[in-house]
């Protein structure tokens, strides 16, 4: 007998009869039939399509979005395999709920991102002498040869195909390639110019033991930062598609050169002939080039987390240095003293922004003038300055339920309205030159979600004001945000920590020296009813200790007051409280006067009234002493080195 019909109406219900599937679903069935075509063609059995571009990016643009088209689901994190007969999409838990709404039944949802369980898939669907295909081009070189364990020995091959099967399936209709301006930063806005930049990058390629003659960057954000040029290829990321090979006498940048803006051009070419002269080379010819240069004595150093298997196979194992960050890559996210300025102005200029947004909020809402998507627009349009580029990442905008899906993004046909009877969750980020920024604000209160609220607050504050060695692994130190929720049995999926690009990515590779960001973002998210994340933007920084040893603690940069109607004090202890009163004052400091400057009264008295110091006397009588971190830290660190 047919199955009741499940009483969301949100999510796709593929064993009713007839199928259920939601609006926000994706027809897939012609897409499919298409892909399925090109394989016969072929002669290939499955195919693998992952969420990546050439370049590993966390955001990919429209061009890119392949397994966006192929399955409709438009998560960060996904893989798909299709085979003639099935398909299945494989996401993580911060996806599971967005899958479902977004997926029709023509895919089997895997909720794992384990290529150990793809693998098993494969090995069921495809039969013994069936060929495996992926495009070497959009899988990282730990990707490739996980893959390649999972099928050794079991008599299916996995073949790397430089044709791409997606794009074939696509065709025509496939958005073209971006064609507007690559342009220089401004110098007030850098810190170092390019030349002194790759002076550096070679002074550490003759300092290396095994002195590399180059060294390859893959990450689009490696030859963004080193060369001070910015683009729009990929939204909310000022990047542009290319590769960089600098080795110890020469500079080739592979690129659309015809795209570079005056001053750009006469800036890479401005110390030519020399040992500072770019190269300037088609982007698609990295390829061949790297096969002529590696044919001599050459060794080539490269990060391994950004780099294709594709490019990497090119390169002879012997003249490999490998490792899992370009030294780019590290000195990128190492923020010199002025980029650290230019960092916390952009917070000060970002914090206006969002109090215009919360006050805004306490008008209409309660008037029912506003969706999530009117919303994410409206704090879009105030992020708009002389300085600003506009968000840094798709504002999350989102209302009730939605609110428990960690990466929702509302769309102008299917957003649910604000309602002062709901939770309401927004990470939003603004991109401006002197830095980027990204904060997530919960407002509209409801009494039964406070403890659940103050106990992320709680993580936050704890991370925040933490005193570690400078050795302490990036795991550990997170676990200070998970205390208080774990301490009545609660979690949250995602991570908690990581980098902040100069007016790049909102989200790079981090490390724990004075000078790398690391934003703090604890979270509680309740399936089908509501989310909870508080993200605060902070610097590395040394810690003041009578210790001959190097400490490190967080300088927070982020300037947005908490929701008060939300926290509980009882259960914060007094050394929380006195935190949350020390962060108010500087934030009273650093943004009331810019509020006035910019004659914003309204705003200046909302933010003087939502920063009243609170009471020390609502603080729970049994407090948390500074020194009871001490045990817990020691307890962490004894898997140091594990």
């Amino acid at each position: 007998a047919p199955q009741a019909p499940s009483p969301r109406k949100d999510i796709r219900d593929c064993s009713a009869d007839p199928l259920y599937l939601p609006p926000t679903a994706t027809n897939t069935s012609v897409r499919l039939a298409a892909l399925r075509g090109v394989m016969r063609t072929q002669g290939t059995h499955a195919y693998i399509v992952p969420s990546t571009d050439a370049h590993m990016s966390e955001y990919i643009s429209e061009r890119d979005a392949r397994l966006g088209w192929l399955t409709g689901f438009s998560g960060s994190a996904g893989t798909a395999v299709v085979t003639q007969d099935k398909a299945t999409l494989w996401t993580d838990s911060r996806y599971w709920t967005q899958a479902e709404r977004e997926l029709d039944c023509n895919w089997e949802l895997q909720r794992t991102t384990s290529i150990e369980s793809i693998g098993m898939w494969i090995l069921k669907e495809v039969p013994v002498g069936g060929n495996v295909t992926l495009d070497p081009f959009l899988f990282s070189i730990d990707t490739w040869n996980s893959y390649s364990r999972a099928l050794h020995g079991s008599g299916r091959t996995l073949l790397p195909l430089e044709t791409n099967l997606v794009d074939q399936a696509w065709g025509d209709q496939r958005p073209l390639p971006s064609s507007s301006e690559i342009y220089s930063l401004p110098a007030e806005f850098t810190g170092s110019s390019w030349q002194e930049k790759v002076a550096g990058i070679r002074q550490q390629m003759e300092e290396h033991s095994r002195r590399p003659t180059a060294v390859l960057l893959s990450g689009l954000e490696e030859t963004a930062w080193l060369f001070n040029l910015r683009g729009d290829d990929i939204p909310y990321n000022p990047v542009f598609y290319s590769y960089t090979l600098l080795t110890n006498t020469t500079i080739s940048l592979f690129m659309d050169e015809s795209r570079l803006s005056a001053v750009a051009r006469a800036s890479l070419l401005s110390g030519c002939p020399g040992l500072l002269c770019v190269e300037l080379q088609e982007y698609g010819q990295v390829s061949a080039h790297l096969r002529r240069y590696t044919q001599d004595n050459v060794t080539v150093w490269l990060g391994t987390e950004y780099t294709t298997y594709g490019l990497y196979s090119i390169i002879p194992q012997e003249k490999l240095l490998e490792e899992n960050y370009s030294p780019v890559m590290t000195a990128k996210a190492v923020k010199n003293a002025h980029e650290q300025e230019m960092l916390r102005a952009a917070h000060v200029r970002d914090a206006v922004a969002v109090i215009q947004y919360l006050l805004w909020l306490e008008k209409t809402v309660p008037q029912g003038q506003v969706d999530e998507f009117s919303g994410a627009q409206h704090i879009d349009a105030l992020r708009w300055s002389e300085h600003s580029r506009g968000p840094s990442f798709q504002s999350i905008s989102a209302s009730g339920l939605n609110a428990a899906l960690a990466h929702y993004s509302p769309s102008n046909g299917s957003s649910r309205a604000l309602s002062v009877r709901e939770m309401y969750l927004f990470d939003t980020g603004g991109q401006y030159l002197a830095g980027c920024v990204g904060t997530t604000t919960l407002t509209l209160p409801c009494h039964a979600l406070q403890e659940a609220y103050t106990r992320v607050l709680m993580g936050n504050i704890d991370l925040s004001r933490l005193v570690f060695p400078s050795n302490t692994a990036g795991r550990n130190v997170e676990s200070f945000a998970r205390r208080a929720l774990w301490n009545v049995g609660l979690n949250y999926g995602h991570g908690t920590g990581h980098g902040i690009g100069n007016f790049l990515s909102v989200h790079e590779w981090t490390g724990g020296s004075p000078g790398y960001s690391w934003p703090s973002e604890p979270g509680y998210y309740r399936d089908g009813e509501f989310g909870i994340r508080i993200e605060d933007v902070a610097l590395v920084v040394e810690a003041q200790t009578e210790s001959e040893e190097t400490f490190l603690t967080f300088e927070v940069v982020s300037l947005v007051p908490y929701d008060r109607k939300l926290i509980d004090l009882s259960l914060l202890s007094p050394e929380q409280i006195q935190y949350l009163n020390s962060y108010y004052e500087k934030i009273r400091a650093q943004v009331g006067p810019e509020l006035r400057r910019q004659r914003l009264e309204e705003e200046y008295a909302w933010l003087q009234e939502s920063t009243e110091p609170f009471p020390l006397s609502s603080a729970r009588t049994v407090a948390l002493a500074p020194l009871a971190l001490a045990p817990l830290l020691s307890v962490l660190l004894s898997g140091l080195g594990a």
